[in-house]
């Protein structure tokens, strides 16, 4: 049964591994319930609900991980994306005018043209088009790119208007927290304490009550009710050029980000064929298809699948009850939010840096030596935190793929393949028209 549901071999996985698996992705990724509705309180005065954007981030997030959990039998999570939150809201109502309705539809368009780009297999074709030594470094560099963002989330590493980042104050109680809590998420992990992730962040979380850095407000909440958010569309609009715009802007993100997600989590979770291809990556990015659908649907943004699934991954989930567990906890959220909310950045931080450390190990299969190969793996692992963007990070790599092999003698000319020279006209192109915008 659970084969068939989930994809689950009683001779390879286990039932406690994949609930803690997904118990643990799920914690890395809470935070959205709280951010996302956030960001949305922006748009509250123009007639959206901030409290009907928390229901509706938890109901997508619980379709797309049914999807992932049933169909492609995937140990991905899915919620709405950060960042695309932030075009949805800060440039697209904000910047340029148009009520929040227009931005849905946007969309629910992309959605649209996801389903149809995954059902002719052209994202596949990206997928399997992209050369094994950059798929390593797509994985290297969403380890960083994570692991950053940990460091930022626990305090460790902080804004300076000179240096860009800086050293973190060590006296300030949230980072002294958060200390803490990878001290003792190493240590576990070190002594390969099963679980060992997800106890340091409850641990962290304990740690954190006496000391005020976790706030709890109580355990059970009634959801609020989406009608005010669901099937708001505006299609009188559907025909200009702005919309075209909006539209081109989220595929473009959410198909790089999703690509790069799924590459770089899977080259962790599964032994990769010797060509690079990862198994059932269609079903993958149909999924993440249908929940960006259905999310704009429910009256949120785009809908996308989550890096930190690389959390769950480091606790050993491979199969589709890890993705069916995150849903049941996104389920449980909807009445339980205060409890849910409760856990700080400085618990989950700690995970997110300890996964950055295991997503790396993949760098020493880069050929090095090899500077047509390793040149562009660096400019990917690095930009993407650099620039705090997986798909900008996966986009300079392959136009640097390209001129460099292309540049230097038949032998390595003949690597690149037809779909990615057509990538990197497209991400020139994309960049000439960001330059003269």
């Amino acid at each position: 049964m659970l084969s068939k549901l989930f994809g689950f071999d009683p001779t390879q996985h286990k039932v406690r591994t994949e609930i803690v698996a997904g118990v643990t992705t799920f914690l890395t990724m809470a935070y959205i319930l709280a951010v996302n509705p956030s960001i949305f309180s922006a748009l509250s005065d123009k007639g959206m609900p901030t409290d009907a954007v928390f229901t509706s981030t938890s109901l997508a997030a619980i379709i797309g991980c049914l999807v992932m959990a049933f169909y492609a039998k995937k140990p991905f999570g899915l919620a709405p994306g950060m960042g695309l939150n932030a075009f949805f809201v800060f440039t697209v109502c904000l910047g340029m005018g148009y009520n929040w309705q227009f931005a849905l539809t946007a969309v629910f368009l992309e959605g649209i043209i996801f389903i149809l780009l995954t059902v002719l297999k052209v994202r596949e074709l990206i997928v399997d088009a992209i050369p094994k030594g950059m798929k390593t470094a797509i994985s290297a560099g969403i380890g960083l790119y994570i692991a950053f963002i940990g460091f930022k989330n626990c305090g460790i590493v902080v804004d300076n208007e000179t240096t860009f980042v800086a050293l973190g104050n060590f006296g300030d109680i949230n980072t002294l927290v958060a200390l803490m809590g990878i001290a003792i998420t190493s240590v576990l992990i070190i002594l390969k304490v099963r679980g060992g992730i997800l106890l340091g962040i409850l641990a962290t979380t304990l740690i954190g009550i006496p000391l005020g850095v976790t706030h709890y407000e109580g355990m059970l909440s009634v959801p609020p009710s989406i009608a005010p958010i669901f099937m708001q569309f505006e299609w009188h609009n559907i025909f200009t050029w702005d919309m075209l715009v909006v539209v081109f802007t989220f595929l473009f993100i959410d198909m790089f980000d999703t690509i790069g997600t799924v590459v770089g989590v899977s080259m962790k979770a599964y032994n990769i064929n010797e060509d690079g291809k990862i198994e059932g990556v269609g079903k993958v990015l149909m999924a993440d298809a249908v929940a960006t659908t259905a999310g704009a649907c429910l009256g949120t943004s785009t809908t996308t699948t989550y890096v930190e699934s690389a959390a769950g991954v480091g606790e050993g989930g491979r199969t589709g009850m890890t993705a069916f567990t995150i849903a049941v906890c996104f389920a449980l959220s909807l009445f339980l939010a205060p409890l849910f909310l409760a856990i700080p950045n400085q618990a989950t931080g700690p995970a997110l840096i300890l996964v950055g450390v295991m997503m790396c190990s993949g760098m020493a299969k880069i050929e090095w030596e090899d500077f047509s190969e390793s040149i562009p793996a660096f400019f990917t692992m690095l930009l993407m935190p650099l620039c705090y963007s997986i798909s900008d990070g996966i986009m300079i790599g392959i136009i640097v793929y390209v001129l460099l092999n292309a540049c230097t003698g038949k032998a390595n000319l003949k690597k690149i393949s037809p779909t990615m020279w057509v990538l990197a006209v497209l991400f020139v192109l994309r960049y000439v028209v960001r330059a003269s915008a």
